[in-house]
């Protein structure tokens, strides 16, 4: 999780605690976002490669009924598409007691805990098998957006901030590890030099993002 999400969770838990007649002092509510962010802050590159292959091998939205996952991947895909955060947007709906629209079920039935457990790998499974009428599709001529999340290590908040660079899509291909087909797509950049992104629905699908 990144330092924003893990904010947002942690005023969810705040939330709880005073509805449960348990209300933390603003002291200890701050003493707890700074520990956890900074242990967070710490542990997150050297812990990154062992989550995302940890969480292959059980998805949670295995657990979601096709329509449920339907719904969230194209929740998903609107979020992606104006630059917002998915999670942090269910968790400030949950905070300030919003209804989040088709994915209210997310809080009703599964809670902060389950969202947690999501990855960026999750949710490409999906893209490829369960909604290809649906999936985002790129073609050549497309003005989208790349984020330097590709070529470098990024964090909300550091010395190396996520940053997006215009670009036009100049090639598709369709490439085979052996057990799955994924999809490259060459871009170029304004001042004419071009990027080949491997994985664009499958690993990278975070980095990258329709241009406004």
């Amino acid at each position: 999780m990144t330092p924003a999400e893990i904010e947002a969770f942690l005023k969810v838990a705040f939330v709880m605690c005073e509805v449960a007649l348990c209300p933390l002092t603003d002291q200890q509510r701050e003493i707890l976002l700074q520990v956890v962010a900074q242990s967070t802050t710490s542990q997150l590159q050297s812990t990154q490669t062992t989550a995302d292959s940890d969480s292959v091998t059980e998805n949670p939205l295995n657990e979601m009924t096709p329509e449920q996952r339907q719904a969230l991947l194209l929740f998903v895909k609107e979020q992606q598409q104006q630059g917002v955060s998915w999670k942090i947007r269910l968790l400030n709906d949950w905070l300030h007691s919003r209804e989040s629209g088709a994915v209210q079920f997310i809080h009703d039935q599964y809670g902060p805990q389950w969202l947690n457990r999501i990855k960026p790998l999750h949710l490409a499974q999906y893209w490829e098998t369960e909604t290809p009428s649906d999936r985002l599709n790129l073609k050549i001529g497309d003005r989208i957006e790349v984020s330097n999340g590709l070529w470098e290590w990024v964090q909300e908040s550091g010395p190396c901030q996520r940053e997006w660079f215009p670009c036009t899509v100049v090639g598709l291909s369709q490439s085979s590890d052996g057990n799955r087909d994924y999809c490259n797509c060459i871009v170029r950049f304004d001042n004419g030099i071009e990027y080949e992104i491997q994985g664009i629905y499958q690993w990278n699908l975070y980095n990258w993002r329709w241009a406004s």
